[in-house]
């Protein structure tokens, strides 16, 4: 017959063994307070690169709402799909939500925001593709052929008439104008591939990032539960107890 002190440790132990071999259901992670409160683990395995890839993430997102407008309302600098869509403006929206997440699991290191700006980071990184595609084919169709012609060139079947010297200045000063305009246009263009290009190395350094610092907290909290001398305390605090 066991003493009943030997009967509560014996019991502690089971209880403890089977609960550390058992996962949690998502129901009962997503309601554990361990789960959102923060973790002194994880404030020292981040480095404070989160607060930087943030405010680039803010930054971009930014630059696309202000250079995405500048497109807009240009009439000639964005295509149908820009027009329809208005991708730059809610996707720098995005970007901006995607910095804010950051800065806030840096402040707030708790798993829960951890994990949730890994998967806004992971579909930051889908968006930054689609992004590139769709500023690279605009860029490719952004034209201004429309300029410096006359209402009667679609309409003219005749031999063309020779310019006066005034219309020719007129036509090469509209040139001029022409060019300088799509190099402008495109220019944007290439910027904004250009921040499509960063945000993807900011997602895709966030996600790395977020990774490795819930992995480290998973290895600490597993060595935690499975490390057996921190138990004796526990143990013999029943024991004497009891």
């Amino acid at each position: 017959m066991l003493a009943p002190h030997t009967r509560v440790t014996a019991l502690l132990i089971k209880q403890h063994n089977t609960a550390g071999c058992q996962s949690p259901s998502p129901k009962a992670l997503c309601c554990s307070p361990v789960w959102c409160s923060v973790s002194e683990r994880l404030r020292s395995v981040q480095s404070k690169a989160h607060s930087v890839l943030g405010a680039l993430h803010i930054m971009v997102g930014l630059l696309y709402i202000g250079l995405g407008s500048v497109l807009l309302s240009s009439g000639s600098g964005s295509g149908w799909r820009m027009d329809e869509t208005w991708y730059p403006v809610w996707m720098g929206a995005f970007f901006i939500v995607f910095g804010i997440v950051s800065f806030l699991s840096e402040m707030f290191p708790s798993p829960c925001l951890v994990t949730m700006s890994v998967t806004l980071n992971m579909a930051g990184a889908v968006f930054a593709v689609a992004a590139f595609i769709l500023y690279a084919i605009n860029m490719n169709n952004t034209s201004l052929y429309w300029m410096c012609r006359s209402d009667d060139d679609d309409y003219s079947f005749s031999d063309p008439k020779t310019p006066s010297i005034e219309q020719d200045r007129i036509l090469q000063t509209c040139l001029s104008g022409r060019l300088l305009a799509l190099l402008l246009l495109r220019s944007i263009n290439g910027v904004l591939l250009v921040l499509s290009l960063l945000e993807f190395c900011v997602t895709i350094s966030c996600v790395i990032l977020g990774i490795k610092a819930l992995r480290s907290q998973e290895k600490f909290t597993h060595k935690i539960t499975s490390e057996p001398e921190l138990h004796k305390p526990l143990l013999e605090e029943v024991t004497l107890n009891a």
